[in-house]
């Protein structure tokens, strides 16, 4: 009798799913790095740890945040376009000073692309050679620094676009560049 009741407690282990799993290296890691640095500045500046002030922060984090951040924003929904609303999943905890990446954990629960997000690998200016490139990680590259190529038809007009201002925007990667 004893070994029937010890025998349905493993089956019933087995067959349930694990609620508790923990973030694997590299999950969730926009929705870590940018509530990290949130929290970080948070603290740095001295807030009340409100979930409405919390909350009011965050919509002023997620109106500068751009590219991965950005998205990981709407699917909050702390942008003036999304069409959730999850942020009390995040000032909530973050009010009781709970790590970020026990948060990012529950919101990965309510919408799993919040941990799909993943950044961009960063191109090294210094040492890449830009013709190896696509097109769409050069525009990336204008992207990031702000700038646009008006007129650029052909790869080669990225490339030139990319020289011209280099040294205003990556001046120590202008440096180190042997082909300008």
């Amino acid at each position: 009798m004893r070994a029937a009741h010890g025998l349905w407690a493993v089956l019933a282990l087995l067959l349930l799913p694990a609620g508790g799993r923990a973030l694997r290296d590299g999950e969730c890691e926009v929705c870590i790095t940018f509530l990290g640095r949130f929290y970080q500045s948070l603290k740095d500046n001295d807030v009340e740890f409100t979930p409405a002030s919390i909350e009011k922060e965050l919509l002023k984090s997620c109106k500068e945040a751009k590219g991965k951040e950005n998205r990981l924003c709407y699917y909050v929904g702390a942008t003036s376009d999304a069409a959730t609303k999850i942020i009390n999943e995040v000032s909530k905890p973050m009010s009781h000073h709970i790590p970020v990446e026990k948060i990012c954990e529950k919101l990965k629960k309510k919408d799993s692309q919040i941990c799909e997000l993943k950044y961009d690998r960063q191109i090294d200016l210094g040492t890449a050679d830009l013709r190896k490139l696509r097109v769409k990680e050069l525009r990336r590259i204008l992207d990031d620094w702000g700038e646009a190529c008006k007129g650029c038809a052909e790869k080669g007009d990225f490339i030139r676009r990319i020289h011209e201002l280099m040294p205003k925007h990556a001046p120590r990667a202008a440096g180190a560049r042997a082909d300008l």
